[in-house]
């Protein structure tokens, strides 16, 4: 069955947590930036790895076969969910910013004293801590301005970067305003001078079709728990370069791609969720490959979150004293995550009030720390985020504007 407006309530079916209720109501999860609700075959394949072969991996025995087999079929999943030509490029770890980490400390010692990272003042921390660390080496860390608007200034991108410059780092969609960046002028202006190009997809992921082929980064990096599955981490390198990267890793660890940035026993139940996730989302697509109902189906779930959340956008922009922050729903390439501000109601407070009617929202920064500073909105507690995910409603959407214009009447 393909995703459309009129099965949503089929695919909310899926969903157990979706049954919740807080005073007779039911919970409107609205949080999704911040993690996804999962469905029961990712719930079920997290369960029957436990049940059936929990057992470590190379070993010479059936449930230990199980368990390789298990990550190589997750592996190339995800590599068909990336649009990568080969398993061999999908690397697991704990999360995106341990990730991060392990991936900053190998590419530190590809660098010297005066060459230059450029990243942004509208990423996520985890996709700034990392690269900020590396000045303590000598290398000189440029930030690409962010606008008020919530896009990041492009001529400034093109500034920043320049002959010295050996890694870009850049996410590929804010996880506070929405915004979509130009990853492909960053790509361009990157490969121009030789320089690594690195994305940070965690919030992209969930809500358009990715393709690393198309893109051709070097490094992507993005998390299963924020489209439908459970906290995993996952690295996708350009085919032939983890091999050159002095990782940190056990003498005892494989050396080849995608190994050698794999610290320690992977979570291999909650790989086996990954891969449901991901076979979960292409069971709303049309026929042909695992990549091609993949493609479809993000493709229909796009359209379906980027309506709910225009509509959102559309009528709170309208409510007496709310400022939706970040650009509107005029492009197609927006996520469909709104962030706003009530005059005279802190974040914290209207999220809090929210929550008594069973909406779930976030209040704060997210991470993204350094764009709410530059915005001016720090001091006052960040923002009120909303986000939609293929699980949500306009009911739900509708509610949510009822309790927001309560908190905003004079």
């Amino acid at each position: 069955m393909t995703f459309t407006e009129t099965n949503v309530e089929r695919c909310r079916g899926d969903f157990p947590a979706l049954e919740r209720t807080q005073d007779g109501v039911p919970l409107a999860f609205l949080d999704g930036p911040a993690g996804s609700q999962v469905p029961g075959a990712v719930i079920e394949a997290i369960s029957n790895y436990y049940r059936t072969c929990n057992a470590n991996t190379r070993g010479a025995f059936v449930t230990s076969r199980e368990s390789d087999a298990l990550v190589r079929s997750a592996r190339e999943t995800v590599a068909a969910f990336l649009g990568a030509p080969s398993w061999r490029e999908v690397s697991f770890g704990a999360n995106m910013t341990t990730l991060a980490f392990s991936l900053s400390h190998a590419l530190a010692r590809e660098l010297k004293p005066g060459d230059e990272v450029v990243i942004t003042e509208l990423d996520h921390e985890a996709n700034r801590a990392p690269w900020l660390g590396m000045r303590d080496t000598g290398v000189v860390i440029k930030e690409v301005a962010l606008l008020p608007d919530g896009r990041l200034d492009k001529g400034d991108l093109q500034s920043k970067i320049g002959a010295k410059t050996r890694l870009v780092a850049i996410g590929y969609a804010s996880n506070a305003l929405g915004t979509v960046n130009d990853v492909p002028l960053a790509r361009k202006l990157a490969s121009e001078v030789g320089a690594w190009l690195l994305v940070d997809a965690v919030h992209y992921a969930p809500h358009f079709p990715l393709d690393v082929t198309d893109l051709d980064p070097d490094f992507l990096l993005c998390s299963a728990y924020k489209f439908y599955g459970p906290h995993v981490g996952i690295l996708y390198t350009r085919p032939g370069l983890l091999e050159r990267l002095r990782t940190d890793k056990l003498r005892t660890q494989d050396e080849a791609s995608p190994y050698r940035i794999e610290a320690g026993t992977l979570n291999h139940a909650a790989i086996a969720g990954v891969k449901a996730a991901i076979e979960y989302i292409a069971s709303w697509g049309g026929a042909g490959t695992l990549r091609e109902k993949l493609v479809s189906a993000m493709t229909a779930i796009a359209k379906h979150e980027h309506g709910l959340a225009a509509f959102y956008w559309d009528n709170v922009s309208r409510l007496p004293g709310v400022k939706a922050r970040g650009q509107g729903f005029s492009s197609a390439l927006r996520a469909p995550t709104v962030s706003i501000t009530i005059d005279g109601v802190l974040p914290s407070e209207a999220a809090e009030a929210l929550g008594r009617r069973g909406v779930l929202v976030w209040d704060g920064d997210f991470y993204a720390a350094r764009a709410i500073e530059v915005l001016g909105l720090a001091a006052r507690g960040g923002v009120l985020r909303a986000g939609v995910s293929m699980y949500n409603t306009r009911v739900e959407i509708e509610r949510l504007l009822v309790g927001v214009a309560e908190l905003a009447r004079p």
